[in-house]
């Protein structure tokens, strides 16, 4: 019999079998943006809004038009209508525009109304309390995490991360450990659709090692990971999971290497995101939806 021809991944392409140590190939996924049910306008919308990810917090119209990869008219009359419905507001005394407090209003519609937040606060805030260090749950949205309660505790590792803030899944300790609990094909999809590019000089970008970190939380039940995203920060995470044991979450605990190590900090610190962790996940999140 002949040998199945090779793909770029390295599998066997008529299904005789597949390598050691290499990804199976992702099915391309059709584009919903093709449905007759895509409305084009209202992804302009948020184009516009998304124009204020980066680190402008005001920008003139064309420098609006310019972010939102918008032609001057399209981003005109969009941002002249979103400043007349209140989410963008004009900076007094300037030709620049800025997001609006009633932006805000998704994001407290959206937190008062996740159970996952409710039920996971109380652990969240006893961890602050009796370890004395910031504790975060975090949600994965696509390939990111995303932070949303944050517990701090009496010393505060960065600032800068608050609620609403991302980051890359595959370079974090609580995107690792929700990753450890999906499907190799969610895994892989989420790894295709990452960003590799490192965040400090300790980010691990190899995909080989990033595969092996998630295999090894998956193993261990918690992922330690340490000045990949923030210098100065060691992050210990474990996995929420539903009755399916499929991840619905990740929390950790972050604390400062000036005051920690990688081996303490797994040391000490694993029990406790391990025992909040399955605390909050069977039998609270059972209809948790996905």
């Amino acid at each position: 019999m002949k040998a199945g021809k090779t793909t770029r991944t390295g599998g066997v392409a008529d299904g005789e079998g597949q390598q050691a140590g290499t990804a199976p190939a992702v099915k391309p996924k059709a584009d919903p943006r093709e449905s007759s049910l895509f409305v084009g306008s209202t992804e302009k919308t948020f184009q516009i809004l998304h124009a204020f990810d980066g680190p402008h917090r005001q920008m003139p119209l064309s420098e609006i038009a310019k972010a939102a990869g918008l032609d001057r008219s399209a981003a005109q009359r969009l941002v002249y209508t979103l400043e007349t419905l209140g989410y963008l507001r004009r900076v007094h005394g300037t030709r620049n525009y800025a997001l609006s407090p009633k932006m805000l209003q998704f994001s407290y519609n959206y937190l008062r109304a996740n159970e996952l937040i409710e039920k996971a606060s109380p652990y969240l805030l006893e961890i602050s309390r009796s370890v004395g260090e910031t504790a975060n749950l975090q949600e994965l949205d696509g390939h990111e995490i995303v932070f949303v309660a944050r517990f701090p505790g009496r010393h505060l590792v960065n600032i800068d991360i608050m609620v609403g803030s991302r980051l890359p899944a595959y370079f974090t300790a609580s995107g690792t450990a929700i990753l450890s609990r999906l499907s190799e094909e969610e895994r892989e999809e989420i790894l295709a659709r990452t960003d590799l590019r490192p965040l400090t000089p300790f980010t691990v970008n190899d995909p080989g090692r990033l595969r092996a970190r998630v295999q090894e939380a998956a193993e261990k039940g918690y992922a330690v990971v340490t000045n990949e995203t923030v210098m100065g920060d060691i992050s210990v995470a474990a996995a929420i999971t539903d009755e399916h044991g499929h991840a619905v979450a990740g929390l950790n605990i972050s604390v400062p290497t000036t005051r920690w190590t990688p081996e303490t900090a797994e040391q000490e610190l694993a029990r406790h995101v391990l025992v909040a962790a399955t605390s909050i996940s069977v039998n609270k999140f059972a209809g948790y939806p996905r």
